[in-house]
């Protein structure tokens, strides 16, 4: 029987020549468990003891029960331990997101570590005490929220952590890392991207934003209203928001391709030093409708087949090029609509129709296919 309990537990061996006290673990599901078992002189299992740690506990709560009774009817340990894995291979399955639990130091160290960095800056920490949100304030007094997800080797293994950025947050950790200088590097990534949100917040502020609807601090892109059916999408980048973003004028033909003209004539005359805003008011030489002077229901043409003006996130953005005309079209409906017209033709992913109001030429792409 001993030898058979080697086999099967290395990791649990006796303390005493009278093989009356183990000590040690048992692996399940590749995981090690710690364990003790006191048997009585007789070395009869109906009397003996089980003191487990705490992961294990945690683990066998509500089959104590059925542990008992394994103990009370096992022929000897090498069968109990046998029960006692199968016991416990059953709990683990039961509880996929089972994790193992942090030792009493990690909570200390946690504690100790949040009264270093201030509790004001927690803005919520869950039950198992692994998952905090911590706010940080950025030069200009914008809110953010850093995400860290902590492991159970505090602070031996690095944490997870998120944000909305626009770029990927690159955090330096080291074994005597806080969470300190954890929000100390979360602030430095804020500042160096002030000018970014700057350039973004006054686009927001002076514009009317068609896409994307609520923008977050992780968005790059904005499509402006110029006029009805007419606007341009500017990509900035977060790295260097002044320089000219990419730029993609959008509706019908006979109204973007002067501006395109103007936008490539006057590219030279871009300006780093001023804002975003005024440089794209300067290249197309327009003036871009604003809160101050427009409504935004002027610029929220519905589909004209859905007659809806969001689908799901999408916005109407072909438009009819027949000046007597231009009505909007969500991309999805317009390819459906002409898909199943005798009169349409298809070549590699273009579709070749008529508008469904003016029977004029129309092209649409083939709506991109959800992943």
């Amino acid at each position: 029987m001993e030898s058979l309990l080697v086999e099967d537990n290395p990791l649990l061996l006796p303390l005493n020549k009278d093989k009356t006290v183990y000590d040690g673990f048992i692996t399940v599901q590749e995981r090690d468990f710690r364990m003790r078992i006191l048997l009585p002189p007789n070395r009869q299992l109906k009397q003996a003891k089980l003191h487990c740690c705490w992961q294990l506990k945690d683990l066998l709560r509500g089959y104590e029960h059925i542990v008992k009774q394994r103990l009370q009817q096992s022929a000897d340990l090498v069968s109990f331990i046998l029960e006692l894995k199968t016991v416990l291979e059953v709990g683990l399955k039961s509880r996929p997101g089972c994790r193992s639990i942090p030792s009493p130091q990690y909570y200390s160290q946690l504690i100790s570590e949040m009264e270093t960095l201030g509790w004001d800056k927690l803005l919520f920490i869950d039950t198992e005490f692994r998952t905090l949100r911590l706010k940080a304030e950025d030069s200009c007094g914008r809110q953010h929220i850093l995400t860290i997800n902590l492991k159970s080797k505090h602070p031996a293994e690095a944490p997870e952590c998120s944000a909305d950025l626009p770029v990927p947050l690159a955090i330096t950790w080291t074994p005597q890392s806080t969470l300190e200088q954890l929000h100390s590097q979360f602030l430095l990534v804020l500042e160096s991207l002030t000018d970014f949100w700057d350039v973004l917040d006054e686009i927001d502020s002076k514009t009317w934003i068609l896409e994307p609807e609520k923008p977050c601090r992780a968005d790059t892109m904005r499509r402006i209203a110029i006029g009805n059916n007419v606007s341009i999408k500017v990509e900035v980048d977060p790295r260097h928001p002044k320089m000219l973003p990419e730029c993609c004028l959008l509706g019908a033909e006979h109204v973007v391709t002067p501006l395109r003209n103007k936008l490539n004539a006057n590219m030279h005359l871009w300006n780093p030093d001023s804002s975003v805003l005024n440089n794209l008011r300067d290249v197309l030489e327009i003036e871009f409708p604003s809160p101050a002077t427009h409504e935004k229901s002027s610029f929220s043409v519905e589909c004209g087949i859905c007659y809806a003006y969001r689908l799901e996130a999408a916005i109407p953005d072909q438009v009819c090029n027949d000046p007597r005309c231009g009505q909007p079209f969500h991309q999805a409906c317009l390819y459906e609509w002409l898909r199943v017209l005798p009169s349409s033709r298809q070549s590699f992913n273009i579709v070749f129709g008529e508008c469904p109001y003016c029977s004029k030429p129309i092209t649409v792409k083939m709506a991109a296919q959800k992943s």
